[in-house]
């Protein structure tokens, strides 16, 4: 891997310079998670474990964010704890990644925004919980992630526990077959849904081991296939929280959303948070385990396309 990046608002930390230098494995990590994700100060705590997490695995995390409009690739302890603290953070994304970089703002990094700043930096590898999609009511509201064009545009990895089940599922996997992203299942043949081991869905493709992963990356650059490769890895069984336990839970707080009139890139983090609070705090301790658990895999798939 080579660093495509030279403009000066773009800061990559020497750990991650040298990392990529001598082709140790690096793991891009996104920050909306630490903003938009999670309260303080789990969301430090989760940040701080992901990264030890990939660094046990032999790789190098590389959190991903804008710090008064430069954007930092590898944040040091200090910055991590900044933005954990802070509550005026954008949440960017293609569209508005450079507004945050020319206004000077802070800001952290959906999927879609830290794709495009990873592959940047020569980082192929990205780790994080769920992606974007389909919006529930999406027929009505056309609400759907930029999440998924950048998986069919950036040609970078992306390691999550699926598509977040707050989310269309069945719908965002039909875009996502419609854009030619690859979804790999990850040791079963159904797709995970965040929370949940089992969607209820077939996966459209299923890998059961780093190797495997590997090979089909290998044989997608020969063919000169371009885009990212969706690796959708099952959280753990001990924290799971099956799809029928929370679909009612899921329901309560979408309709509750739509009675506040929560719309566009609210309406994410406002379900995730209303979705702690009636699960009594369940679901955020399994957003950290399956945070962490992709974390674990994505430093081995690092590791091995580095050999």
């Amino acid at each position: 891997m080579s660093t495509n990046i030279s403009h000066s608002s773009i800061h990559v930390s020497a750990e991650v310079q040298s990392a990529l230098a001598q082709r140790q494995g690096v793991v891009a990590l996104e920050s909306t998670i630490i903003t938009h994700g999670m309260p303080y100060p789990q969301n430090l705590d989760t940040a701080k474990g992901v990264e030890q997490t990939v660094r046990d695995g032999g790789a190098v995390p590389a959190t991903i964010a804008v710090l008064d409009g430069q954007v930092v690739v590898g944040l040091s302890e200090q910055q991590l704890a900044t933005l954990a603290q802070t509550q005026q953070a954008m949440k960017l994304s293609r569209a508005d990644l450079a507004m945050a970089v020319s206004t000077k703002a802070m800001g952290s990094t959906t999927v879609a925004a830290t794709m495009i700043i990873a592959h940047l930096a020569g980082i192929d590898v990205f780790a994080t919980g769920g992606i974007g999609g389909v919006h529930k009511g999406a027929e009505q509201s056309f609400d759907v992630s930029a999440d998924l064009q950048e998986l069919s545009r950036t040609p970078v990895n992306v390691i999550c526990a699926g598509a977040k089940a707050i989310l269309d599922i069945p719908k965002t996997l039909e875009v996502l077959e419609t854009l030619g992203v690859p979804v790999l299942a990850y040791g079963q043949n159904n797709l995970p849904a965040f929370w949940s081991r089992d969607s209820g869905l077939a996966a459209p493709l299923r890998a059961d081991s780093v190797a495997q992963i590997v090979a089909f990356m290998r044989a997608r650059t020969a063919l000169q296939i371009s885009g990212g490769v969706l690796v959708c890895n099952p959280v753990p069984v001990a924290h799971e929280i099956p799809l029928h336990e929370m679909q009612s839970l899921i329901s309560l707080a979408i309709e509750e959303s739509e009675q506040h009139g929560i719309t566009g890139k609210a309406v994410t983090p406002w379900l995730l948070g209303r979705i702690v609070e009636l699960s009594e705090g369940r679901s955020l301790i399994t957003n950290q385990a399956l945070i962490t658990h992709n974390a674990s895999l994505a430093a081995q798939l690092a590791m091995a396309l580095n050999q």
